[in-house]
């Protein structure tokens, strides 16, 4: 089954620490994370609020499983896809798109966290539970998008932005219409413009870029 960011063809929260929560659990604090490629770095944090998906994050990239993966797939004005593990090494002529680790990740959808540009979010493919992959990733470029558009896509999912997400949505842009149907579960903080510069790239049939885009992934902190 292809993993994609849509089935194929698939504000910021603060947190305050006082002096008397000094002996708090880390689980409060950000992680961030370094993604590096050969048309540069991409710094991104993983929310609190979507535990399954932050330890399953940290745990393939603490065993390795994302080193040496390729974006294999990227669309201008949408989004860049990566972490399939048959990307390693591929051929030229490799159709990717379909690696796992052989397990899903229960779907934490969250309101408060859309597909604004620069959201981190899990490819899946089109199981009814809506489980992502436990290893293929996302990151958005996305698009402005109109008042029309986003009361469409309210009506159709049965939820409602806030004033503050749809500012953005006008914009910063988005891709609006993955919202409440594949789990946000980080943004990018730090090499927007590299986002931009890989959506760039000129790619083959399957939306592979001509040019192969190599990741190193590290846990900063």
């Amino acid at each position: 089954m292809k993993f994609a960011a849509i089935c194929l063809i698939s504000m910021l929260t603060m947190y305050s620490c006082s002096s008397t929560q000094g002996n708090q659990s880390n689980k409060d604090t950000d992680t961030v994370v370094l993604i590096s490629t050969n048309k540069g770095d991409i710094k991104v944090k993983l929310y609190n609020d979507t535990p399954k998906h932050k330890e399953n994050f940290i745990k393939i990239i603490n065993d390795g499983t994302l080193e040496g993966t390729l974006f294999h797939r990227v669309m201008k004005g949408f989004m860049l896809q990566g972490g399939d593990p048959n990307s390693k090494n591929a051929g030229p002529n490799d159709r990717l798109g379909s690696g796992s680790l052989g397990y899903r990740v229960d779907a934490e959808f969250n309101t408060k966290y859309i597909h604004k540009k620069g959201a981190l979010a899990a490819a899946r493919d089109n199981n009814p539970e809506k489980a992502s992959s436990s290893c293929q990733f996302y990151i958005v470029q996305g698009k402005p998008q109109t008042d029309e558009q986003l009361n469409g896509i309210e009506n159709n999912g049965g939820f409602k932005y806030t004033p503050e997400q749809r500012e953005i949505y006008k914009t910063m842009g988005g891709a609006a219409f993955l919202d409440q149907g594949y789990t946000v579960f980080g943004e990018v903080v730090e090499g927007l413009e590299i986002v931009d510069k890989i959506c760039a790239m000129e790619t083959a049939p399957g939306d592979r870029p001509l040019e192969d885009v190599k990741m190193s992934v590290k846990v900063l902190n």
